[in-house]
């Protein structure tokens, strides 16, 4: 016992007859210190309730004597393999309870900070949550950390787009449908309700549920109990619901296109993810996280230039875009490094059309001309210096033909080289 104390081992064979100590004592000690190393145990014709009793105590086969080489052998791979598999299996639940945690949610800012310290207090209790924000800022991800984090973990979490479903097949999709309830309905089909029951129900898009369906969740809500199409029996719901929308639901509310009594069913607790232009802290943070998972690296280099870009944008497209923006990168870039060589074009375009703060105007004013002249000159050498002082390359790059980029450079005097 004192090598299995001071040793990891991958698989132990044992006979059940021993002198010392009957192989079943050795199972029951084995199993006191690690739970999880394979056992394999040998036995003879005579000892089969033995063996038994060892499957029951956690042994993961027993083998007869007289035993094949072949016949062990085989045995010996399988259960090799169905350790790794329970190793792996540990391993993966353990990446995504870190994944869905909510230490995972990446931000240093105050707004991050605020968001995290809000999820902690709400995972744990059974309340209709509301998550609310722009597109791309990671809805489903919080949805799914509430879900992790909640007593409901180890059950299903089921996701559903409102949107995405046509209205005609929608009440079918969320509530499943008996045999012969309509042309087609062939057979029994189990509702996403239904699968989702005893664990989490997401409902993204939640603003463009049909104002038919819109009733029927009510319903379903207010009473925990549902009916497939063309039931006549009403089964019970035991479901957390998660909704989420980038939509003002209120504003919807005021225009006749969504139900009050069934917002108030939803927004028992309203969570609003901030946009990433709000929390431009945070982008390093994320360039990094997004960096790793497609390269393994724990840190993304990002030229100076490229950096003041990102801060200077304004993220339509929040976080999802930034993601997109890393790996588009990370397959383009010709060095470890985030260059402005890579980025696409509405980003570069954002920049140099964004005029706030290029100058300050002094009390007494400034020679308009001369601070004009200044910039073109600026943006002329940083064109050359892009396009390593290639005139008609840089001409390209500022939208400009060859003449005018060639009349400029000698106005302002230049250099220039082919």
């Amino acid at each position: 016992m004192n090598e299995i104390k001071n040793n990891s081992f991958d698989l132990i064979i044992s006979d059940i007859q021993m002198p010392r100590m009957s192989g079943i004592e050795l199972l029951r000690q084995i199993r006191e210190q690690d739970n999880d190393v394979t056992v394999l145990m040998i036995t003879a014709f005579s000892s089969t309730e033995e063996a038994v009793t060892a499957m029951k105590l956690g042994a993961y086969d027993y083998i007869t004597k007289p035993f094949k080489n072949d016949e062990i052998r085989l045995v010996i791979k399988n259960a090799l393999e169905r350790g790794q598999l329970k190793q792996e299996n540990r391993l993966l639940k353990q990446q995504l309870g870190q994944r869905f945690s909510f230490k995972s949610l990446v931000g240093k800012s105050p707004a991050m900070a605020k968001l995290i310290a809000l999820l902690e207090r709400v995972a744990p209790s059974e309340v209709n949550v509301l998550v609310t924000g722009e597109s791309g800022t990671g809805k489903e991800l919080v949805a799914k950390a509430l879900h992790q984090n909640s007593s409901r973990k180890g059950h299903p979490f089921v996701p559903i787009n409102c949107g995405a479903i046509p209205e005609n097949l929608l009440e079918s999709e969320l509530f499943g449908h008996e045999k012969g309830a309509f042309t087609g309905a062939d057979k029994r089909k189990e509702g996403l309700f239904e699968s989702a029951n005893d664990g989490t129900l997401f409902l993204d898009e939640i603003g463009e549920l049909p104002m038919g369906m819109q009733v029927k969740l009510l319903r379903v809500l207010q009473e925990r109990e549902f009916r497939r199409v063309g039931g006549t029996k009403d089964l019970p719901l035991n479901i957390r619901l998660v909704a989420a929308t980038n939509q003002d639901l209120v504003e919807r509310i005021k225009s006749g296109d969504f139900r009050e009594d069934l917002y108030y069913r939803l927004n028992v607790v309203s969570i609003e993810l901030p946009p990433l232009r709000s929390r431009l802290d945070d982008i390093q943070l994320l360039i990094n996280k997004f960096y790793y998972r497609l390269t393994g690296k724990e840190e993304c280099l990002i030229q100076k230039e490229a950096m003041e870009l990102l801060l200077n944008y304004d993220w339509p497209g929040n976080v999802r875009e930034l993601e997109n923006l890393v790996e588009r990168c990370v397959v383009l870039a010709e060095a470890d490094e985030l260059t402005v060589d890579c980025f696409p074009a509405q980003i570069m375009k954002k920049n140099c059309t964004s005029y706030e703060g290029l100058c300050p105007l002094p009390e007494d004013g400034i020679d308009l001309d001369r601070w004009l002249e200044g910039i073109e000159k600026a943006i002329l050498i940083k064109a050359l210096e892009r396009t390593g002082g290639v005139r008609k390359k840089a001409a390209e790059l500022l939208g400009i033909n060859f003449r005018s980029i060639r009349y400029r450079l000698s106005k302002l005097e230049i250099g220039e080289s082919d």
